[in-house]
């Protein structure tokens, strides 16, 4: 009798594992092309990036760092990339802008931990009173990368004088410290 139950019991959980296979279909399909699929063979529903991108972006005249999913880790170059692209729609919608919309970057170098940003044409001499925003946006984006501990910048060659946020112009290396008084 207890032979029975047992054998009865064990021919039951080989039923139910049997059970739970991966269902057949009619034609072969590649996985791989199509994305990835849930449980039941369908397209799985796009989810966020797994790393997060932290631009920093202009709201009332303050730097403000905005996160961004994305699939994979950027470099610098990206990074900066969609820094100049500006912010999303609903970036916008939340107030957000951007001081870099006359800025041209026309190469970005990384040498141990420092980025050299080279800037391409130039609006006319003087300063704009927004600039300090926009160098401030770059310095605080490339600088909460691991790689990137300073920026410098770049024009016709030569270093170019920034401003820094206490009203300063240094044509050294910048850290995110030295926007640190418009911080949000």
């Amino acid at each position: 009798m207890r032979r029975a139950r047992i054998l009865g019991t064990l021919t039951l959980v080989v039923l139910a594992v049997a059970g739970c296979g991966v269902p057949l279909d009619a034609e072969p399909r590649s996985l791989g092309a199509s994305g990835p699929v849930d449980r039941s063979g369908s397209p799985a529903a796009q989810v966020a990036g797994s790393t997060v991108l932290r631009l920093y972006l202009v709201r009332d005249g303050r730097l403000v760092r905005v996160p961004r999913r994305v699939p994979a880790p950027l470099t610098p170059a990206q990074q900066l990339d969609a820094l100049l692209a500006g912010p999303t729609a609903e970036e916008s919608e939340d107030g957000l802008s951007s001081a870099l919309t006359t800025t041209t970057v026309t190469r970005i170098d990384l040498a141990g931990r420092r980025a050299t940003v080279t800037l391409g044409d130039r609006a006319g001499p003087g300063v704009r009173s927004d600039e300090v925003l926009a160098f401030g946006q770059i310095v605080c984006t490339l600088t909460n990368l691991p790689d990137v501990g300073t920026v410098s910048f770049m024009a016709d060659g030569a270093p170019l004088w920034v401003p820094r946020s206490d009203g300063s112009l240094a044509d050294t290396p910048l850290t995110i410290a030295d926007y640190s008084s418009l911080l949000d």
